[in-house]
């Protein structure tokens, strides 16, 4: 090999490791970015959590301290014993828990069933309806909410439990629908062709099949109408009346309306809330792969 060739060679490999560890270096950089970006993020979703926190362990005089300081001093575990003296939490949890178990349960049965017959059964009208379905999406809930207690009235269920989980055992809305009929239909039809050559019916393609494919969306629907019934707060104030069957976000206001006669413990009041929100939080870390993968298996094939 010649001297000029080695030359070469030798120029070659470094304007190419100059070029490497050019891109190495941009790449770094922008994965840095990326991550300072998402701690950024995360820092302002949890900042709420924690002060939210930190105001339920601090004394009156320091929630409204000027500066501000997010660590408690000293920490007043107290609130929380005269919270749960003076505010019947566990009544309204019960109640709560009573109407979350069973909108959940009433979605995770009716709400497949409806997006099977929209996403695998061929029948008249069936896009025509679907259209519809969506187009009551763009309603807003104060559309229908005159229109509902008045039909809620006449069957006398208001100061009754049902106006908040019966309405779940009809679909629980377009949305579940909308999302469990688009993650159908990503499942082959040939899993569907040969379970009919084997002589299943329909509703043993549902039971069998169709049911257990599609866990990681029911999941996702869970966790959404956990959250919705869990934090309502219009339902429970337009039907609810008696105070024995408040439920945690209603019995919130109540408590905040008796306490501010006089002075307002915020002490307390965000104690209340903390233990309220510690549910959802355990839930949501519960359910969270199964909630992300189909959210996104959803997103990417609808």
């Amino acid at each position: 090999m010649s001297t000029v060739t080695r030359k070469f060679n030798a120029l070659d490999f470094i304007i190419g490791s100059g070029w490497q560890v050019r891109r190495a270096r941009r790449k770094f950089f922008s994965k840095m970015f990326a991550h300072l970006v998402l701690i950024a993020g995360a820092i302002i979703f949890v900042f709420p959590l924690l002060w939210l926190v930190s105001t339920s362990l601090k004394p009156d005089t320091q929630i409204f301290k000027v500066p501000p300081e997010l660590i408690p001093r000293p920490i007043m575990w107290e609130n929380y014993t005269r919270m749960w003296r003076h505010f019947p939490f566990l009544m309204f949890l019960k109640n709560t828990v009573l109407v979350v178990v069973l909108s959940m349960a009433g979605v995770l049965i009716s709400a497949p069933l409806v997006a099977y017959a929209f996403a695998r059964l061929r029948w008249p009208g069936r896009n025509f309806l679907f259209m519809i379905l969506l187009g009551t999406m763009m309603l807003p809930g104060q559309v229908t909410m005159i229109p509902l207690y008045i039909l809620f009235n006449k069957w006398g269920w208001v100061d009754t439990f049902y106006p908040l989980w019966v309405p779940a055992w009809f679909g629980g809305g377009a949305f579940n629908i909308f999302l469990i009929r688009q993650f159908l239909m990503t499942i082959p039809k040939e899993l569907e062709e040969s379970a009919v050559i084997d002589g299943a019916s329909h509703f043993k393609i549902y039971w069998k099949i169709m049911l257990p494919l599609i866990n990681p969306v029911l999941t996702t629907v869970a966790i959404f109408q956990f959250m919705g019934a869990w934090n309502d707060f219009m339902g429970p104030l337009i039907y609810i009346n008696d105070q024995s069957k408040y439920t945690l976000s209603l019995g919130l206001r109540m408590f905040q309306q008796q306490t501010s006669a006089s002075q307002t413990e915020f002490g307390m009041l965000m104690a209340a809330t903390t233990i309220m929100v510690i549910p959802v939080i355990i839930f949501f870390f519960l359910g969270q792969k199964r909630f992300i993968e189909g959210v996104i298996i959803t997103g990417m094939k609808a």
